[in-house]
């Protein structure tokens, strides 16, 4: 949460309260330290110095704010003193940067509505934002409304943004969350993985009970406790009690600064015993789901009648139904089930005698007692990978040096996780279970190519984020089963959130039938056309 808006908008009044010094009477104006220089010596890092005055050979009472912006991690530290090296560190938005004794001085420092961004404003319309959208952050320089420089140029679209549009004020309101369907992801988008992670932990027994919940979270982010502390793995800067709590701060400029120290230091055998136990839990998590799944279609064939109980179901009563010579069967038909002692309704081919019906279900038995021996062995071998994997975690947390670790890594590990570390010997395409229906999706254009081209046949539901690039999706078909509209919706999450719409609060879909989906020669990777489409808006939601 150390990018957080709702951290943002604790740090931003204590920031200001470092760059602006407070007049010692209330008919004078506060003064603001002046911005010296910008410049970086390391690729994804950007250090900014502020002081009052600038001497000879140093500034007098400077200030530093760090920003790390790579992809992967972004953040703000506040180092009590910075060296800056002879070589290797270039000067950056120079445009902003006053003449010497005449450098812009801080006026304010802002936090904007609902999104993740912090702004520092300098005199002459300038002004200095750091953005933290998910792997897109950026440090950018505005005058007035418009972006005249940036620290990432390769993020082209930076440079369209406007000052004036990143507010972005949200209906929150009870009947707004009745609207959208009782899910707060929709109202507040920037709760982030952690809050929303809270919300689900509290359990709430029906929609009034959540609303109170979100309520009494918004009560806790407005007014927060900054808990160092180590969440699924890894140090994280909660404003909620949540995980292993290692340390709390009553600043929030303090909390940045120690996340950051307890973040970057860890170790080389640490960040890799981190990274293994977080494979081994998604592994486990995927093989709960497979098994819960299994065992739930077990549970529906056993309270059903099968293919050959309704064979015979049908043959036992077939003084029961009226046969005329040429008349078609009925579609439906009610019956005594000697089975479980009840009526039975069964669903017949009308172009066929009733007899013909009975023949049918009786063949359709066989296959179903192949598909019954296939989830037995499904089960039986999930919870031996279950069970190996549970033993594995136990290893992996006696592990006490990295070259034990690598060796368990390389000799140990279930081929499904180790496969995953390596891009060269994982899985064709990432695979997510939604209520027993597959879902693959494309790991880059060359992988999308080949997942709809070779890997999609024409009754399963190709979906892609509409009007950008991301991953092809693909929504298995299962023989005799119409999708259902949730599962529908949870794989159009996931190719929004594979795109690059992943940061939007809502975003287009399109859905269609692989059938509508081509690719003439001559296109670039990746590129189709699509002859009918829906399309359905979603919020961006990953594994």
């Amino acid at each position: 949460m150390h990018t957080n808006y709702y951290f943002l908008r604790q740090l931003a009044p204590a920031l200001k309260s470092h760059l602006i010094t407070l007049p010692e009477s209330s008919d004078q104006l506060g003064s603001g330290l002046r911005f010296m220089e910008c410049f970086s010596q390391d690729r994804d890092e950007v250090i900014l110095v502020f002081a009052q005055a600038r001497g000879k050979s140093n500034y007098y009472k400077p200030f530093y704010v760090k920003a790390t912006l790579r992809p992967d991690f972004s953040g703000l530290v506040f180092p009590e003193t910075v060296h800056r090296a002879r070589t290797n560190s270039v000067n950056l938005l120079e445009v902003v940067v006053g003449e010497p004794g005449n450098e812009h001085r801080v006026t304010d420092v802002r936090s904007f509505l609902n999104e993740r961004c912090l702004a520092i404003v300098l005199e002459g319309g300038f002004s200095l934002l750091f953005k933290f959208f998910g792997n897109r952050p950026n440090l950018l320089a505005f005058q007035n409304n418009d972006v005249i420089d940036s620290f990432n140029r390769q993020l082209v679209g930076d440079g369209q943004l406007l000052l004036n549009e990143f507010d972005r004020p949200i209906d929150q309101s009870y009947e707004a969350f009745e609207r959208a369907g009782f899910d707060h992801r929709i109202l507040f988008p920037t709760f982030g993985k952690v809050v929303n992670e809270w919300i689900e932990q509290q359990n709430a027994v029906d929609e009034k009970a959540k609303w109170d919940i979100i309520q009494e979270t918004l009560h806790q982010l407005e007014h927060p406790h900054y808990h160092l502390t180590r969440l699924h793995h890894k140090p994280t800067l909660s404003l909620l009690s949540m995980g292993n709590i290692q340390r709390d701060y009553s600043d929030p400029m303090e909390a940045a600064t120690g996340f950051y120290i307890a973040y970057t230091g860890i170790s080389l055998f640490e960040q890799e015993k981190t990274t293994l136990l977080r494979l081994l839990e998604k592994n486990q998590k995927r093989i709960e789901y497979q098994l819960d799944a299994a065992m739930q279609r077990i549970l529906i064939r056993e309270e059903t009648a099968s293919h050959e109980e309704v064979g015979h179901i049908l043959m036992a009563n077939l003084h029961d139904i009226p046969q005329v010579p040429g008349a078609k069967s009925p579609e439906r038909l009610t019956l005594y089930d000697f089975y479980r002692d009840q009526p039975v309704t069964i669903k017949l081919k009308s172009e066929l005698s009733p007899q013909k019906n009975a023949e049918n279900f009786y063949r359709k038995a066989k296959n179903e007692k192949i598909e019954e021996q296939h989830l037995a062995n499904l089960i039986d071998s999930r919870e031996r990978e279950l069970q190996q994997i549970k033993q594995q975690k136990e290893e992996l947390g006696d592990i006490k040096t990295l070259k034990e670790l690598r060796r368990f890594s390389k000799q140990t590990l279930l081929p499904g996780v180790t496969k995953t570390a390596t891009p060269e010997s994982g899985p064709l395409f990432k695979e997510v279970m939604v209520d027993s229906f597959r879902v693959l999706i494309g790991k880059n254009a060359k992988n999308n190519d080949l997942l709809t081209q070779k890997y999609a046949y024409k009754d399963d539901l190709w979906l892609h984020a509409r009007d950008v690039t991301g991953s092809h999706v693909i929504l298995k078909y299962q023989a005799g089963k119409p999708f259902p509209r949730p599962v529908i919706e949870r794989a159009a999450e996931l190719a929004a959130w594979h795109s690059k719409r992943r940061t939007d609060s809502l975003c287009p879909v399109t859905v269609t039938p692989k059938k509508f989906v081509r690719k003439p020669k001559g296109m670039a990777p990746g590129q189709v056309i699509i002859e009918k489409e829906d399309v359905v808006l979603v919020v961006p939601r990953g594994e």
